[in-house]
């Protein structure tokens, strides 16, 4: 094992909360799609809006599942989303704090999760406002309809005209901020820094901050730690090492 992978490994010991930060990389390394790509020359201030969904349920279904829903459901989670998931349950790390909406870290068995962005994880209804906290309910092959009015569900974060969502993305930045403000040792992985200044910010002066990445990226800078490797390379030598 390498000198960098033995000073994250004495870093986790030391430290009494540990939380991972996980970005797009994680997800776009293992096949998961840009939303860019799947939404095309579609008008994405238009597709992601309740009354968009309201009159074109399946092809709002068809955009999620090429660009999310696939991976996650038919391809499943890559062996970073696992390897985080078992140091959870070893108790090495505390938490997660991820920009995915993918859900991919919920599906591999993590269970303190905190999605700043939202997730498929809370829907709301288009018509009569209900909420379902349920990922399984985009696992059916079709749009997922609400239990009580029968209108389409979207997750609440991609309604743009929802009533509810700002404060639904409000609440889940403080919560991501809440438990990053909690941490010893950060683990960055696979992210660039997207709406970084609003949860770092809330660090202890006195946490460590460590960056798993192959790339160059606004961390660098502020890291105790730089490991240029590939996360899953990174965390068999955390686990087995």
């Amino acid at each position: 094992m390498g000198t960098e992978y033995r000073q994250l490994r004495q870093l986790m010991a030391q430290s009494g909360k540990t939380v991972a930060v996980t970005g797009a990389g994680v997800s776009y390394l293992y096949g998961m799609r840009r939303l860019k790509q799947s939404v095309g020359r579609m008008n994405a201030g238009r597709i992601f809006t309740a009354s968009y969904v309201r009159k074109n349920p399946e092809k709002f279904y068809d955009v999620m599942r090429d660009a999310f829903l696939d991976a996650t459901f038919v391809k499943g989670p890559s062996a970073v989303h696992k390897q985080l998931a078992q140091l959870e349950k070893q108790g090495r790390i505390y938490g997660i704090v991820t920009q995915n909406l993918d859900c991919l870290h919920t599906v591999a068995g993590s269970e303190n999760v905190v999605e700043f962005q939202g997730s498929f994880r809370d829907n709301v209804c288009v018509d009569c406002g209900s909420r379902c906290y349920d990922y399984r309910v985009w696992n059916q092959g079709h749009m997922p309809r609400c239990e009580k009015c029968g209108a389409p569900l979207m997750p609440t974060s991609f309604c743009m005209d929802c009533k509810v969502r700002d404060s639904v993305c409000k609440e889940n930045m403080e919560r991501a901020a809440d438990m990053i403000s909690e941490a010893d040792l950060v683990i960055v992985i696979g992210t660039t820094g997207f709406r970084s200044d609003e949860y770092l910010s809330r660090m202890k002066p006195d946490a460590r901050l460590v960056q798993v990445n192959p790339s160059v990226t606004e961390f660098d800078a502020i890291a105790d730690l730089n490991i240029r490797a590939d996360a899953a390379e990174v965390f068999d030598a955390v686990l087995n090492g």
